[in-house]
């Protein structure tokens, strides 16, 4: 049994129900400010690689509402 969801899989959920590109980003920004830790851990659960966790963490200190 699959126990991750994938990036692709996670965007796939997220656009079913409307959240736009700028949405979803703003869903990482107020997770990373949030629970930096637990945004971490997320992004570490769907199996991203160091560089694509440090980009997107970087990517959500960067509000842009």
């Amino acid at each position: 049994m699959k126990t991750n969801v994938n990036v692709a899989e996670w965007v796939s959920l997220f656009e079913a129900i409307g959240l736009s590109e700028s949405v979803m980003h703003q869903w990482h920004e107020i997770f990373e400010s949030r629970h930096p830790d637990g945004h971490q851990g997320f992004l570490e659960w769907m199996e991203l690689g160091e560089n694509d966790i440090l980009r997107i963490r970087k990517s959500s200190r960067e509000q842009s509402w």
